[in-house]
Parts: structure tokens; sequence; C-alpha cells
């Protein structure tokens, strides 16, 4: 049993070692001799999740159910898997080539600040003033007569609203 699980693990090794921990793999095993039979199927889960015991896990509902396999008849397993995205990738953010710039540019939605320090309190400025429908929202968005209205929370609340690299500059 126990080399059995060993080489289990080993082959899922195989089968997973140019993928990240973080990507989901799901697992279909089917008898190649006894087409008849039902697969066996293990639900998608990270890579770093399907271990050895996971696979007896569902060997065992096998062996409980009606569903049966020989000794010598030849399995075909195969994994599905779900490259999920990490980061942007190369320090900025694309999409189809277009730099985040160019997207926010392009999309209302999206808001760059470009102010050197306090983009904290520039950041909330230009979203207090979409949310309250302030008519100055799209000046502020493109960054002008905001810094009045930054130097203004500021000092009203006496808050340090700068950033963690602006505070080690």
């Amino acid at each position: 049993m126990s080399h059995f699980l060993a080489s289990l693990t080993e082959l899922f090794e195989y089968a997973l070692r140019d993928c990240e921990d973080s990507d989901m793999f799901g697992v279909t095993i089917s008898n190649q001799v006894n087409v008849q039979d039902k697969a066996i199927g293990i639900s998608f889960r990270r890579k770093d999740q399907i271990t050895g015991d996971v696979i007896w896990s569902v060997f065992e509902k096998v062996a409980q159910s009606n569903a049966r396999f020989n000794a010598l008849d030849k399995l075909v397993m195969i994994v599905h898997s779900v490259k999920m995205p990490i980061g942007f990738g190369g320090g900025c953010i694309t999409t189809k080539g277009r730099t985040l710039e160019a997207i926010a540019h392009l999309k209302r939605s999206i808001v760059e600040v470009k102010a050197k320090e306090n983009v904290l309190a520039y950041a909330l400025i230009i979203g207090i003033a979409k949310l309250t429908n302030d008519p100055n929202y799209v000046t502020y968005r493109k960054g002008f007569k905001i810094r009045s209205v930054v130097d203004q929370l500021l000092a009203t609340t006496g808050i340090g609203l700068k950033m963690a690299e602006e505070s080690q500059n």
C-alpha cells in the first residue's frame, strides 16, 4: 500500500512539475481496459493541496462503491489545469499591449494619481468628489485645482496620509 501511495505521489509530482503552487488542478482517472467503468474524479484544488492522501481518499471511495478496477487494468490519468494569474507582470499593468496610462486615458473607471507626495490624500479627494458628484471631479481627476483641497484635508484632519514609500524618503 505504501508503495502504491508513493508511486501516485511521484506521478503527480512529475505531472505537475512545471506548474505554480497557486494553479488549480482537477484529475480524472479512467479505466482504459473496461471503458464502461465510470471515471474517478478529483475536484479542482491548488497544486499544493493535491497530495497522496487526497488521492488515496478518492480511491477509498471507489473501493466502497460498486466501481471496480482490476490490478492489471491500464488506468489513464488526465490532469486538467487552470493557470492562475499572479501579479501584473513587468511591473506595469498592460491589457492587450496597452499601458496603464493609455487605459486610464480611455477608461473613466480608472484614475491615475500622478502626485509626487500625499498620493493617498489626492486619491481620497478624487474618490470623495466622484461619490458626492462634485462638479470639480473632472478637474481634480486631471490634476487641476486639487492641491488646495488636499492641503485643507491634511490641515483639518491632522492625519499623515503619506504612503510607506513616501515616509521612507
